[in-house]
């Protein structure tokens, strides 16, 4: 039973952890045909499961390939619940985020929003907010 790829990215790692079914060997020549000869993924087999460490700038290029080889990969990032949004992530130019907002605002994506500049870098959403909620009777 084969089990489907996966690429994490924790906060506080410096490298992507990816795993892969075995392909007899030809795994490491893959990830060096997709992400380029420079690159150095190490194989990890001291956790269980084993896995690829890949620099953190290569996420998207991973993922895609992965998909494309496999058919579908899971993804998990993570995010500090306690790291604020600022300036930099703002004005932050590729996708490694991990403040709270979950890369919502990574970049400028967030350009909607109606930022308030609070202090040198502190940027607080003055946006509203709307839940909307069906209540019924119990009669």
């Amino acid at each position: 039973m084969s089990r489907r790829p996966w690429v994490r990215r924790n906060v506080g790692e410096q490298r992507l952890w990816a795993w892969m079914p075995y392909q007899e060997g030809s795994n490491r020549r893959w990830i060096l045909e997709e992400l380029g000869e420079r690159i150095r993924p190490e194989w990890n087999n001291e956790m269980t499961p084993g896995r690829w460490e890949i620099a953190r700038p290569h996420l998207r290029t991973i993922v895609s390939a992965l998909a494309e080889r496999f058919g579908e990969v899971d993804v998990y990032l993570q995010f500090s619940a306690t790291e604020r949004c600022d300036t930099r992530c703002r004005d932050a130019a590729g996708d490694d985020c991990t403040c709270s907002c979950m890369g919502e605002n990574h970049g400028g994506a967030a350009y909607w929003r109606n930022w308030m500049l609070v202090g040198e870098t502190t940027l607080v959403d003055v946006a509203r907010k709307e839940r909307h909620l069906l209540v019924r009777s119990r009669s």
